[in-house]
């Protein structure tokens, strides 16, 4: 009871705070990151699933959690997640270890925030403070997302654009953010329109390293589009710098990512890209920052009805 009346006295004060739990739910922040641990000493990888799904809630609705919702409407069958949005079961079981531990305290949309912090962190990324009080949307919107969401088919402009509708810097942001690209894989219906027929002059997208190239369409030839690459080949687990450095060496995978670098959108963006190439350490400083602010787009704060805390995929 008294970890309940904390809880609402947080919840009073109608904005993301660093210590929005420290009264009802100090333990939220260590138990989250033992189960990431946990689940990423297995596949490492789920560290990149886990910052993906943070990202594809914010652009829809806000930071709410709405990404996690079932039902005709769910986020989860919009192109952009569909067969490729991963973790889903990683939060599932972090609910859970929470419900344990202070029931129908810790909302879903703080876990995918606290989950991506972790998933960054422990692949060598930066630390960041995340800052905590959301309550979590009831409502799902499929189409937010078909529309919403950066497409690797995207050019810059038009991702600069979308940045810019959730009220995010339309450069910095945008590049930096890219940068957790540095992590992860995506598959080949992603970027195999770069290796073949790619114009009336270039058979592959004259942007992308030959030799990338080569060894990317031995991968995805005579497959169904599912097979996987890293997006970043030198260091697929780690997070690094590296990512920049494949831009300025052409061996960007998705034609987004590259297009940061090379063709005519990147006027507003080459320069950063530069700049993170050669200092880890301001790129790690600056993600962090963005993710801060990634984070409080549009959060649903203040009292809300008690459901709306609640496992993911109930509606």
């Amino acid at each position: 009871m008294l970890s309940a009346v904390l809880c609402l006295a947080a919840v009073a004060r109608a904005q993301l705070t660093g210590d929005f739990y420290a009264g009802c739910c100090p333990q939220a922040g260590d138990i989250v990151r033992a189960r990431v641990s946990a689940v990423m000493k297995a596949e490492p990888r789920m560290g990149a699933s886990l910052l993906r799904l943070h990202f594809h809630d914010c652009f829809v609705n806000g930071c709410d959690g709405s990404v996690l919702l079932d039902g005709s409407d769910s986020e989860k069958l919009a192109a952009p997640n569909m067969n490729s949005a991963r973790g889903f079961e990683v939060v599932d079981a972090i609910k859970a270890d929470l419900e344990k531990a202070c029931p129908g305290v810790v909302s879903c949309a703080d876990i995918l925030a606290l989950a991506a912090k972790y998933g960054v962190q422990l692949s060598g990324g930066p630390g960041y403070n995340v800052l905590l009080g959301r309550r979590d949307g009831l409502v799902a919107n499929k189409s937010g997302a078909n529309s919403n969401l950066p497409s690797p088919f995207e050019p810059i402009d038009s991702i600069i654009q979308k940045f810019a509708n959730v009220g995010l810097n339309t450069t910095t942001d945008v590049v930096v953010l890219s940068g957790g690209h540095t992590i992860g894989r995506a598959r080949c219906a992603l970027f195999s329109s770069r290796l073949s027929n790619c114009s009336a002059t270039s058979s592959v997208d004259p942007t992308l390293d030959a030799s990338l190239a080569s060894s990317l369409q031995s991968l995805c030839q005579g497959g169904d589009g599912n097979q996987t690459a890293a997006l970043d080949a030198n260091s697929a687990d780690a997070f690094d710098n590296h990512y920049f450095q494949n831009l300025a060496a052409q061996k960007g995978l998705l034609a987004s990512d590259q297009g940061l670098f090379s063709g005519s959108g990147a006027n507003a963006t080459k320069a950063l890209v530069q700049a993170y190439s050669a200092s880890k350490e301001r790129f790690f400083c600056d993600f962090g920052r963005a993710m801060v602010k990634m984070g409080n787009i549009s959060p649903l704060t203040g009292i809300g009805r008690p459901d709306s805390y609640q496992l993911p995929g109930r509606q």
